[in-house]
């Protein structure tokens, strides 16, 4: 079975907890660097240009949305891609932070990974295991990914943000996500608040089905892609613009 989520206040004070979670995440961050948007990703970007998408808030950290297109989008739970010290504020490319691990990590070459959240990964590792965790070269102080952990709040300028780009949107849609975590479900009460139609494509219940008024229990992709063709939103490079037709 897949290893519980690293806890904010665990990561903040244990060292063997922090041993932890670099080196699961030195195994998986190659596999999340080398990932690609998929068809669900780039049919959200097409939607955006083509002015039918306003804002798109996400809470996935890997950057997808952006490598596929999109531009205006919000990041509630942060990037993976970048790491921040906890004492001094320095940031550094989560690339850099690889190298280092690499470096000085040597042993942990080439372990086996499978993703799991906040840029964590299912792989072998044990405490007590040697394991060099990195630390800030301004300071030597903590270093942690500008993600937002299990037990940490959003920050609250990005929720505003959202929650001003909802209000002066039409409607709302939900895409691949079961709303169990508040911080996105949060949405879908305001929308409701404020009388917004609320659509959501997803597999299986989501929390806030009894707010919906339209549901599609189909794959992202599928669904998303089939939208796009229906609206007859053209591809980059395929057509002379992006606009719609008439009606």
């Amino acid at each position: 079975m897949p290893s519980p989520p690293v806890l904010l206040q665990d990561f903040l004070h244990s060292a063997t907890v922090r041993q932890r979670y670099w080196a699961r995440s030195m195994a998986g961050w190659p596999l999340l660097a080398v990932a690609c948007p998929n068809s669900a990703h780039r049919a959200l970007a097409r939607l955006e240009a083509a002015g039918r998408l306003a804002r798109l808030v996400t809470q996935n950290v890997d950057g997808l949305h952006q490598q596929a297109g999109s531009t205006e989008v919000i990041e509630l739970h942060g990037n993976i891609a970048s790491v921040r010290c906890v004492d001094c504020g320095a940031r550094y490319s989560r690339d850099s932070i690889q190298r280092r691990l690499e470096r000085e990590n040597p042993e942990r070459m080439g372990a086996d990974a499978t993703m799991a959240a906040d840029g964590d990964a299912d792989s072998a590792w044990k405490s007590g295991d040697r394991f060099l965790v990195p630390t800030c070269t301004r300071c030597a102080g903590m270093l942690k990914p500008t993600v937002v952990f299990f037990g940490e709040a959003v920050p609250k300028e990005r929720v505003a943000a959202a929650l001003q780009a909802l209000d002066e949107a039409d409607a709302l849609l939900v895409v691949g996500s079961s709303l169990m975590v508040y911080s996105g479900y949060r949405f879908c009460l305001r929308a409701a608040e404020r009388g917004k139609p609320i659509a959501a494509v997803n597999l299986g219940q989501t929390r806030a089905d009894a707010l919906l008024s339209l549901k599609l229990e189909q794959p992202c992709a599928q669904a998303l892609s089939a939208l796009v063709a229906r609206l007859r939103i053209e591809a980059p490079g395929r057509g002379s613009d992006m606009r719609l037709p008439p009606g």
